[in-house]
């Protein structure tokens, strides 16, 4: 699996906006066959600060995506509501999904 996530520091003009502007693309990237999530979430402690945490079934499944023409869309669409380009932690892990955490588990 390869598994990403992204920081990315929107304009404070387009931060309340976000989940909107970015809605196409998180749409059709789930609908992808071989995206296992693509799941936003807001930063508590940076209001302007939006965190992608998205996983792909292989190395082909991750070609498809960047290859899309909603991929292609999203580079033209999103950059004007960022501040900088976005960061990013991209590894291919052994797995399939999500482990339990063993160290928090409930009975």
């Amino acid at each position: 699996m390869i598994f990403i996530t992204a920081k990315f520091q929107v304009k404070p003009e387009s931060a309340d906006r976000w989940p909107e502007i970015a809605s196409a693309f998180t749409a059709a990237t789930r609908a992808e066959e071989g995206c296992l999530w693509f799941d936003w979430s807001r930063s508590l402690e940076d209001p302007h600060e939006y965190v992608l945490v998205e996983a792909f079934r292989d190395d082909e499944a991750g070609a498809a995506h960047v290859n899309s023409d909603h991929f292609q869309q999203a580079r033209r669409d999103l950059p004007p509501h960022l501040l900088h380009t976005p960061k990013v932690v991209n590894v291919t892990l052994d797995q399939n999904g999500w482990s339990e955490l063993g160290e928090m588990a409930v009975d």
